[in-house]
């Protein structure tokens, strides 16, 4: 996915950042928004007390961020869930750069049009500070992920980071960039069929 991401990139530069700062005024370039990081967080449960499972749900994880997690640990005993301190309680990874930008469009393009009955996601989710937590059912929407591999399924957590003030700037911000991914992804089929068809007639 790089060259789309160097596009993608390239996308906020020329169009995104036009927008924005057409949009709320912006006197400094620095002052518009971009994106910080994307952090997954897949909390381990019940699986805490079975070290496979919970080495499963580690390595899918990594799986589908593309980069090695840090297991989460317990800091403190609780009783009543029969958890003692250190035990494992989930596991995370924190893209940044290239690798944030193709997980967003994987996000984008491929895990939200998976889940059944999917009616966009909720403006309710940003926390006032323009940061994004998205929900996610279960790891099986990840196409790295299939369900024979499955043991136990859990969801996790997507929050996006974003430099914006204000949750409407953000929601803007991750508006752009899903209309230029859009644009590309509609760019990349029309390139591809072309290239099929000149082939196609030479042969």
């Amino acid at each position: 996915m790089t060259t789309k991401t160097r596009s993608l990139k390239a996308k906020y530069q020329e169009e995104i950042i036009p927008a924005l700062t057409e949009k709320f005024g912006y006197k400094n370039i620095n002052q518009v928004p971009k994106l910080h990081k994307i952090v997954l967080n897949m909390g381990v449960g019940e699986a805490s007390h079975n070290s496979k499972i919970a080495e499963a749900i580690e390595a899918q994880l990594t799986k589908i961020a593309g980069q090695k997690c840090v297991v989460t640990k317990a800091k403190k005993s609780i009783a009543s869930y029969k958890l003692r301190e250190g035990m494992p309680v989930g596991a995370m990874v924190t893209l940044r750069g290239e690798r944030m930008y193709d997980f967003l469009q994987k996000l984008i393009c491929v895990v939200l049009p998976r889940i059944r009955d999917f009616r966009g996601i909720s403006p309710k989710s940003f926390d006032g500070r323009g940061n994004y937590t998205l929900g996610l059912k279960e790891q099986a929407l990840f196409p790295e992920i299939t369900y024979e591999e499955v043991d136990l399924v859990k969801g996790m957590n997507v929050s996006v980071i974003t430099t914006a003030e204000t949750d409407e700037e953000a929601r803007e911000l991750l508006k752009l960039l899903e209309a230029a991914l859009n644009d590309l992804l509609w760019i990349s089929a029309f390139i591809e069929f072309c290239g099929t068809s000149i082939l196609s007639s030479r042969a």
